[in-house]
Parts: C-alpha cells; sequence; structure tokens
C-alpha cells in the first residue's frame, strides 16, 4: 500500500506530465493553424480577429490658470509657475478657472 506522500508525489508528477503534454498539443495546433492559413492565404482578419483597439488619450480641461497664462489640468507634476506660487504662501484655489 502506497503513503500518502507517495501518491501525493505521483499526482504532482502527472499534473506536471499533463501540463507538458498541453503546452505541446498546444504548439502543434497553433503551427497547423498557421500552416492551413498560410497555404489558403487566410488572414486573422479574414477570421474576424483584429487587433485591440488602442486606447485614446483624453485631453482633459484646464483646471488652473498661472499668471501669465499658462495653464495646468491639475494631474501630473505641478508646474514650476505653480511650486513657486505656493512657495510665495499663495493656495493653489487662487489659479482655479
Amino acid at each position: 500500500m502506497s503513503t500518502y506522500l507517495e501518491l501525493k508525489a505521483q499526482g504532482e508528477e502527472l499534473l506536471r506530465q499533463a501540463e507538458e503534454a498541453r503546452k505541446k498539443e498546444i504548439a502543434d495546433v497553433v503551427s497547423d493553424i498557421k500552416a492551413k492559413m498560410a497555404q489558403y492565404g487566410i488572414s486573422s482578419r479574414d477570421l474576424g480577429i483584429s487587433a485591440p483597439a488602442a486606447r485614446k488619450a483624453t485631453k482633459s480641461a484646464p483646471k488652473y490658470r498661472g499668471p501669465n497664462g499658462e495653464t495646468w489640468t491639475g494631474v501630473g507634476p505641478k508646474p514650476r509657475w505653480l511650486k513657486d506660487a505656493l512657495a510665495a504662501g499663495k493656495s493653489k484655489e487662487e489659479f482655479a478657472i
């Protein structure tokens, strides 16, 4: 009769072998699909597969206006004009648009 640890080790070995077999089968299937696509001139677009849409950057509206007309959206690092104004004792709210 096998012990628990022996059975556990056998189970882990079987799982490792199953994962190796799965990876090999997937590689074979992908290779076969690529070969057939090349043979018949099929593209991913023909299959309805397209690249994910690129994310469009959204431009934020300015929330703060500096003394010389500079603007800042409030996103990202504080601009120098705002840092200087804050150091001079002014508040960020004074520049709110």
